[in-house]
């Protein structure tokens, strides 16, 4: 990493490490020497996330005024944290966090399983539920029925179908969203628009902001693009976005795109109130940025008590800033590779006309079985079987894992399809390792992060339940078990067949 793209300050810093004393403490019989105290609470942050990776620190004499330590123990501790991999620095330009060129940085999101491998191994990763039927089927029965006057045609419809154009418009109106089908852009998945998105705003070195952790499968695309990732580290618990955070990052990184995921956040599942939007709105405004608000998880509240915030881009009247992302692949189901994009209409223009050097267009098919969908209620139909489906995961999940894993720490979340664990103090890559071992297959908290971030984490979706959750629960205990023990790489326990 070349150089810092934010900065912590040394209050900030200490108010962070000193949230640390709180947390149970280890197996350690005795007390480490002050630096080492505090090039240790450094690191811990830095891995899980806390304090993103590039940042800058601040300076050995600000922050020994800070914690009421003197400069030498400070400067020890940098020290040791550049040892070891954990901080750069550069006269001239302070030191700012890294990971150690050794470690495994997160590089890809986890592929599906074939269905030959769902016998033995239990799939925790990916975030997916099969189709909500008979309305997978009835929705492509009645696309067929629609199809023959579009077989007449070319079959390229770069902006989407006008139907189903003018269809997301009617929903978006509905919920006080004033839409035109002019901004209205179909795409093929979530994925498909923000890849658009990107190459449209942030052009290769550009500087992206995002949440950390983020999902996975988007901080890669985002690489890909070669653009610059600028982590915004989330507020602890459900309560997710850090508005302070982001006024700095936004204001002193300048980044051109910032990707937020405010409905059912992917990982934490957190859930950002409507002040936390409106300021992240203005605060984008102010800096110039491209607010992207990613809402593939807005309808899958669980709980009958959650009250839906107004969407991100109701913050933006004028649409100047925020750019909506929508998809049918989370609420309904990953085959169905339909996305869309809200925008002010020149936005669209432009990623329309950029379409014809991608792909050109979203399958035509799928398009109408989506606007079969939406035009007959059976979306709403789909949609609350879908709701339930991962209610009755999500809670057998937590009952499983509370059982099995008592050490390990998370907060139920009120909607989505994840649960974001803290590990009982374990490396996630290494219990994902040792699961591809013992039957169940699980990200570690590295693949949501920006530069090795997270690696006490895992994060386990609910795409399971019943039996098969209390299996995977008790397969993760023993991959905790060999963990805690030492494992080599080699060996291991095997995993059962497991029929669901």
């Amino acid at each position: 990493m070349a150089q810092w793209t934010s900065a912590v300050g040394a209050a900030q810093l200490a108010r962070l490490l000193n949230s640390q004393q709180d947390r149970p403490a280890g197996a350690a019989t005795r007390r480490p020497p002050a630096y080492r105290a505090l090039a240790d609470g450094i690191r811990l942050l830095v891995l899980e996330g806390r304090v993103p990776v590039a940042a800058r620190l601040p300076a050995e004499r600000e922050l020994a005024l800070s914690l009421s330590v003197s400069r030498t123990t400070v400067a020890a501790a940098y020290e040791a944290l550049r040892a070891e991999g954990f901080l750069e620095s550069r006269r001239g330009a302070g030191s700012w966090t890294a990971v150690p060129a050794g470690n495994p940085l997160p590089a890809r999101g986890l592929e599906p399983l074939p269905p030959e491998a769902l016998g033995s191994m239990i799939d925790l990763g990916c975030a997916a539920l099969p189709a909500p039927e008979p309305w997978l089927t009835r929705a492509v029965q009645g696309a067929l029925e629609e199809l023959p006057p579009y077989a007449h045609t070319h079959g390229d419809y770069p902006a989407g179908l006008p139907a189903l154009r003018a269809m997301i418009a009617e929903r978006y109106s509905a919920r006080g969203i004033p839409t035109m089908p002019e901004q209205i852009m179909v795409t093929t998945g979530a994925m498909g628009a923000i890849d658009a998105i990107c190459h449209l705003f942030g052009g290769r070195g550009e500087r992206i902001a995002v949440e950390s952790p983020s999902y996975a499968n988007i901080l890669q695309l985002m690489r890909e693009a070669g653009a610059r990732l600028v982590p915004v580290a989330m507020a602890e618990g459900l309560t997710g976005w850090d508005i302070d955070r982001w006024r700095q990052v936004l204001r002193d990184a300048a980044p051109r795109i910032a990707y937020v995921v405010a409905d059912f956040h992917n990982p934490t599942g957190a859930l950002a109130d409507e002040d936390q939007r409106r300021q992240l709105v203005e605060a984008a405004r102010s800096a110039g940025t491209v607010l992207v608000a990613d809402e593939t998880m807005t309808e899958l509240w669980l709980d009958e008590d959650v009250s839906m915030p107004r969407p991100v881009c109701a913050f933006d009247p004028a649409g100047s800033t925020v750019v909506t992302v929508g998809s049918a692949s989370k609420a309904f189901w990953a085959g169905m590779r339909i996305g869309w994009v809200r925008a002010a209409p020149d936005v669209i223009r432009s990623l329309v006309a950029a379409r014809a050097y991608a792909d050109l267009g979203t399958p035509v098919l799928e398009q109408l079985a989506v606007n079969w969908l939406f035009s007959t209620g059976g979306w709403e139909h789909a949609v609350e079987l879908r709701r339930g489906q991962a209610r009755e995961n999500r809670d057998a999940l937590v009952a499983a894992v509370r059982k099995e894993l008592p050490s390990w720490e998370f907060e139920v979340p009120q909607g989505g399809l994840t649960l974001w664990v803290r590990a009982g103090g374990l490396s996630g890559s290494r219990l994902a390792e040792v699961g591809e071992r013992v039957g169940v297959r699980v990200p570690s908290g590295p693949r949501f992060g920006v530069d090795g971030a997270f690696e006490g984490y895992v994060r386990l979706p609910f795409t399971v339940g019943g039996a098969v959750a209390e299996e995977a629960a008790a397969r993760l205990a023993a991959a905790a078990r060999v963990v805690e023990n030492g494992g080599a790489s080699g060996g291991g326990e095997s995993p059962r067949t497991f029929v669901a």
